[in-house]
């Protein structure tokens, strides 16, 4: 058996790591003349929430005609979802993004770190390739990817295209369309972190209620209120609660306002439209954010900057705007409670304290910042992913429904804390069939697609190099132990993945023996009923949703 390599830990040999990172004859064959495709489903909790439309929702809530976040930075369709009943171990793994309960066996694209102290140096983290692996298989210090979102698309103007009350006789004239640049951003993060519609018969208008001492943003939103809509802003302050309310008097800015972010502090999201701009427009959103609901605190042992919101949706997109200017944040939940006779609500908390990530958030706020200190960072950017530790894992006994997710073309979604796969390993294997000069039927080309862990993509590959040019007899007596010796063995918990790379292989003969009419061998039927059996038996347990 060959010598285990450190890049997944110990967990394979040399050769399965060489096979899994450089696979032979993977791809598609167009018209293949025979298709096997074999897999298990896997599943979440009900509650936990998925990226979706540039939002979250619950998992039991999502419907096809959703677009959910996936592992390669865009958005893809929900084809459909399943729900089934469960009891068994649920695995709850936590980072600095959020923490997510699934079912053990469930693929997580992750770095698995080796021993030994030379990986506790990032700088040798950079170097391992990241994998699917299942859940039940990392531990903590392990580095999940979260990705960064990719889709982008910029708007030059926007339209109002609120029509104007027949009875409104107040309201200042705005314009029907204006250009969408920094200051309205800018006064658009001020509205999400500060602002408020009032909306009543006759007298609807927008409030922004500010700390006193927050004079600058008053005489900002004064500026762009004149400057974009030419509406003189309202300034009243009140010295006994230590605020000042600044007031635009127009009912068709206020219901666009409204439109388009919601109303109320806990209901506020972000548009669509705005989270898809370029990510150098972003900016000026952000800073109007966290200028109205955040801090920055240089002096304090470990410079740190805070924002906090009871809006689960802006904390949540708020991650993915900070993702795409390379901060890293850190966000913590804290619950509702009563102090000193105040009710406090439920509050989502976002911090950045890395040096490289606060860096970039000084940046964009205009504030200087030159950290004297140098310390290590657990966490590090590309230009695709958030590379982040596992902080703690939990196991627990569950009992009820668990969905899934059924997602085109990348067949991945992203959770608050990390991206997962929609099944379990998963094999598509594709066979051309020719004739040799014995009148034998052989396999001429065979390619192999898989979703799943190493030992996945590995068996797959392995399964081609064996099948590749053997007649169909022969290729129908190739055993999991040709292909497990073939990788120089493999754990013991990772068998099954050499017997999926067979029941795909016997699967794709099975598909071109029906459909080109021809005679099915016993032997082959009964492999092909027991993998249609297996197959029906954890369909029955599903039901579609979505």
């Amino acid at each position: 058996m060959a010598k285990n390599n450190n890049i997944c830990g110990g967990l394979y040999t040399k050769k399965v790591l060489k096979t899994f990172q450089n696979p032979h004859n993977y791809g598609k064959i167009k018209n293949a003349d025979g298709i096997g495709k074999v897999g298990n489903i896997v599943c979440l909790l009900p509650d936990q929430n998925i990226h979706i439309n540039s939002n979250v929702k619950e998992i039991n809530n999502i419907s096809n005609k959703d677009r959910v976040l996936s592992h390669n930075g865009e958005y893809n369709f929900v084809e459909s979802g399943v729900k089934r009943n469960y009891e068994g171990e649920v695995i709850t793994l936590k980072n600095k993004l959020g923490s997510v309960s699934l079912t053990p066996d469930h693929l997580i694209f992750a770095i698995k770190l080796p021993e030994g102290d030379k990986f506790l140096r990032t700088k040798n983290r950079k170097g391992l390739v990241p994998a699917w692996y299942h859940a039940s298989q990392l531990k903590k210090g392990d580095i999940i990817l979260y990705p960064i979102l990719k889709q982008e698309q910029d708007l030059k103007y926007i339209e109002i295209n609120i029509p104007k009350p027949k009875w409104d006789f107040k309201s200042f004239n705005i314009p029907d369309k204006v250009s969408l640049h920094s200051d309205l951003l800018r006064l658009f993060g001020y509205f999400l972190s500060e602002g408020n519609v009032q909306d009543k018969p006759c007298r609807t208008f927008i409030t922004f209620t500010l700390n006193i001492k927050e004079k600058d943003i008053v005489n900002d939103i004064k500026e762009i209120s004149k400057k974009i809509f030419n509406i003189k802003a309202i300034v009243r302050e009140r010295p006994e609660t230590k605020t000042v309310v600044v007031s635009l008097y127009s009912a068709k800015l206020a219901r666009f306002f409204k439109q388009i972010f919601g109303n109320g502090a806990k209901d506020k999201k972000i548009p669509n439209f705005i989270m898809s701009l370029p990510s150098e427009k972003q900016k000026s959103l952000i800073y109007g954010l966290w200028k109205g609901d955040g801090c920055v605190n240089l002096n304090r042992d470990g410079a740190r900057a805070g924002f906090v919101t009871i809006s689960q949706s802006i904390a949540q997109q708020l991650k993915v705007l900070l993702l795409r200017q390379k901060i890293a944040p850190s966000i913590y939940i804290e619950k509702q409670k009563i102090v000193k006779g105040v009710n406090h609500q439920k509050s989502y908390r976002i911090h950045v304290g890395q040096r490289e990530s606060l860096i970039n958030l000084c940046s964009i706020m205009g504030i200087k910042y030159s950290p004297k200190s140098y310390p290590s960072e657990k966490a590090w950017f590309d230009d695709d992913y958030l590379y982040i530790p596992i902080t703690n894992i939990k196991e627990k006994k569950y009992k009820g429904l668990v969905y899934n997710l059924e997602v085109k073309d990348s067949h991945s979604f992203v959770s608050e804390a990390f991206c997962v796969h929609n099944c379990g390993d998963v094999m598509w294997l594709y066979i051309k069939i020719a004739e040799n000069k014995k009148k034998e039927e052989v396999i001429k080309d065979i390619k192999f697609e898989t979703f799943g862990c190493v030992a996945a993509i590995s068996t797959s590959s392995v399964i081609t190099d064996l099948a590749k040019g053997k007649t169909i007899k022969d290729a129908l007596e190739i055993k999991k132990d040709e292909i497990i010796k073939s990788l120089g063995g493999l754990p013991y918990i990772k068998y099954h993945c050499s017997v999926l790379a067979i029941d795909a292989l016997n699967e794709a003969i099975y598909d071109y023996f029906l459909k080109n009419k021809k005679e099915i061998s016993a032997g082959l039927q009964k492999k092909h009923d027991a993998i249609k059996k297996s197959k029906e038996i954890i369909e029955k347990r599903y039901e579609k949703w979505a």
